[in-house]
């Protein structure tokens, strides 16, 4: 059997102190996960978690010390920064049950949901699925895995982004209306998690726009920083 044309490489993620990448089955985002964010965004309470998706090859890989520019994508005049914690799955599994739910994480890094807002407006205003405004290319930037042994409690770390170096978001991953086990357990009820999936656990509140030339620094303590320029 041979393919039609050249299958695309594997999309894969550094994982830090070490030569070997994490290869991407898909990328599960959690929305609303903040409770200062869902009222900033016109919601309040703690409401059942709801997820959406983003091509795998929506990831942009940001190594330390490399510089990173993202370009700023077509169609949108109002580009907005989501931090989150990343979650990246190493054992597969469904109807997971959050008792045993950490069982199946591989590690943790920290990623940007990027987002054409006013794009997502739009569909929303009209009915329509946002994945326009979501999962559109490089819209998953992401610095290297760490393996869990080696991150420390990320569950009570500090999440933050600056833009120019002023902070724009700033709160602690314990702040999660549903925190990584119970994410896991509602997520898994819908899809079976495998080996490689990712998912971005929400974002704090403090989202807004960013210009070309502007340097996004993202950091959750314990993880390498995400430090990139808008192109």
């Amino acid at each position: 059997m041979t393919y039609a044309f050249s299958p695309p490489a594997t999309v894969a993620v550094p994982i830090a102190g070490t030569d070997d990448l994490f290869p991407v089955h898909r990328i599960y985002c959690v929305g609303r996960n903040y409770e200062d964010h869902a009222r900033e965004m016109g919601f309040t309470g703690r409401e059942p978690p709801f997820f959406f998706m983003k091509p795998a090859d929506a990831i942009f890989v940001v190594r330390p010390g490399q510089p990173a520019s993202l370009s700023y994508p077509s169609l949108t005049g109002n580009f907005h920064h989501e931090i989150e914690l990343v979650v990246a799955i190493g054992r597969g599994g469904a109807a997971i049950k959050a008792a045993g739910a950490m069982d199946h994480v591989y590690g943790y890094a920290v990623g940007l949901d990027m987002t054409r807002r006013d794009l997502q407006n739009d569909m929303k205003k009209q009915g329509r699925p946002w994945c326009i405004g979501k999962g559109f290319d490089d819209s998953a930037p992401i610095g290297p895995i760490v393996r869990k042994a080696d991150a420390g409690d990320v569950t009570k770390a500090e999440i933050s982004l600056q833009v120019n170096g002023q902070d724009r978001q700033r709160s602690r991953v314990d702040k999660l209306i549903w925190n990584i086990a119970e994410t896991l357990e509602h997520l898994s009820a819908a899809w079976t998690l495998q080996p490689g999936d990712l998912i971005y656990t929400g974002t704090p509140e403090g989202v807004g726009a960013v210009a070309r030339g502007d340097r996004l620094v993202g950091a959750i303590s314990g993880l390498p920083d995400l430090d990139l320029t808008i192109g």
